[in-house]
């Protein structure tokens, strides 16, 4: 191998080395995340904003609270074939839990997210 070479592969991988290491320490505090799919990116969002259970769900299932629902769709997957992701004022997400035991229905308005259905699923 050429001398050069070998020279210029060290110093690109000792910048290299230097730039993570100082993205590391740049972004260690701060809360970032890299949600790039479009399933990520709707439970992301959902679960930034306040959680309002209905009347309706409120009354039927006491069980419930908003901390209860943001682990139901912190580890769900978004069906977005039961969706309704054109509406112009609060898109409705319909989001089954990994073992597909629990199906929620979740309006998400601009300033909080409300759950208008739950339902469990036996199999």
């Amino acid at each position: 191998m050429n001398v050069s070479f070998i020279r210029r592969l060290g110093y690109y991988l000792g910048g290299f080395s230097v730039g993570i290491i100082l993205l590391t320490f740049i972004l260690s505090g701060k809360k970032t995340s890299c949600n790039y799919g479009p399933n990520a990116r709707v439970i992301d969002k959902l679960t930034k904003k306040k959680i309002i259970l209905s009347p309706t769900i409120r009354k039927n299932f006491s069980h419930l609270n908003d901390s209860i629902i943001k682990v139901y769709v912190t580890h769900g997957n978004v069906n977005f074939s039961k969706s309704d992701t054109q509406r112009d004022s609060c898109r409705l997400y319909h989001i089954d839990t990994k073992n597909k035991l629990i199906a929620l229905q979740i309006e998400n308005c601009k300033k909080a997210v409300l759950v208008v259905g739950y339902q469990v699923v036996s199999k």
